[in-house]
Formats: structure tokens, sequence, C-alpha cells
């Protein structure tokens, strides 16, 4: 195993336990910056504020984590859409990711647009599509310690319970549609 991702919707907790899994020595790459360093971005689409990507692009400059011996942690949430052994998708309750995305400054309508994707399961629908292991954390009440803890358990093949499924905000869908 050479390459894993730490996905999941803003806000969700993957910088803060990517920074936690390097600062314990894992091999992290900051995938946003990866993707502006290599001059991967696209148009920026200013009516929801983000940038497309090129994600054929992205897949070969990681060619070479691919490679090595060493597990790499990709943190970011287009993680799950390079080629790589497995995903962690965080996951947040509905009402907690939204207070920290408004504490980000985020307008109204990307906090519901990510609140949103986060109830219907979007990244994690995705990363179990691409037919790599999946697995989730929940991080809605973990510290950033606890949350490195669970990664750790499943970079080292304990995922029973972190399988996809144990998390599930449906009961919030009346409140964000």
């Amino acid at each position: 195993m050479a390459l894993a991702a730490v996905t999941g919707t803003p806000g969700t907790g993957k910088t803060a336990l990517a920074s936690e899994l390097s600062a314990r020595g894992r091999s992290v790459i900051d995938l946003n910056r990866h993707i502006r360093e290599r001059g991967l971005l696209g148009e920026k689409d200013e009516e929801r504020d983000t940038y497309s990507v090129d994600i054929d692009g992205l897949n070969l400059s990681l060619e070479e984590y691919r490679r090595s011996d060493r597990m790499t942690i990709m943190d970011g949430h287009l993680s799950h859409c390079v080629d790589c052994d497995l995903a962690i998708v965080l996951r947040c309750a509905p009402g907690v990711l939204a207070r920290r995305l408004e504490a980000r400054g985020y307008g109204r309508s990307k906090v519901i647009e990510n609140v949103q994707a986060e109830v219907i399961d979007v990244i994690l629908c995705e990363a179990v599509e691409s037919r790599m292991p999946v697995y989730e954390i929940d991080c809605t009440t973990m510290s950033v310690r606890e949350a490195a803890d669970a990664a750790e358990e499943i970079l080292s093949g304990n995922t029973d319970k972190y399988l996809p499924g144990n998390v599930s905000w449906l009961g919030d869908l009346e409140e964000w549609f």
C-alpha cells in the first residue's frame, strides 16, 4: 500500500487529521497545495467559489508516491478521485459542520451546499463508486488525537467498525433541504 486518501466534505477535519498524522511520522501530501504547485487548477466557478481541477493530470502527478514503499496520505476533498489504495472519509454532523464553515467565513449558499453534500453522503458515495476500500470516521465529537487513532487503526487493518454505512445524517434531511 503506497497511497491513501483522507477525504470528506470541507470542514470535517481533514487538514487537522493530516497534521496529526504527519506529527506521528506519516508521510502526508497537502493535495490543494500539490494541485496549485503543479498548475492543475482550471477555471474558477464564480457562483460556487470553486475551481475545476485536472483530475487526469493530478493522477499522473502522484505516480512517484504510488511507487514508494512508504505509505503516503493525501489530505484533500478530491483525494478519493485519484487512483489510491484506500480512502478514509471523515464525517461530521450537519449542524456542527455548518458552524465550522460559518466560522471560516463561508457564505450562506456555500455552507448549505456543503452541508447538503454531507447529509446525502456525496463524498462517501463517490469514494465507494471508485471500488477501492473505503472507511468512514465520524469526527463530530472526536478530538484530533482520537480521529488520528481511528485513522491509524484503519491503516493497520483494523477496519470493521469503520465500514461505510455506520454514519447517517438522513434524520437531518428536512432541516437542510
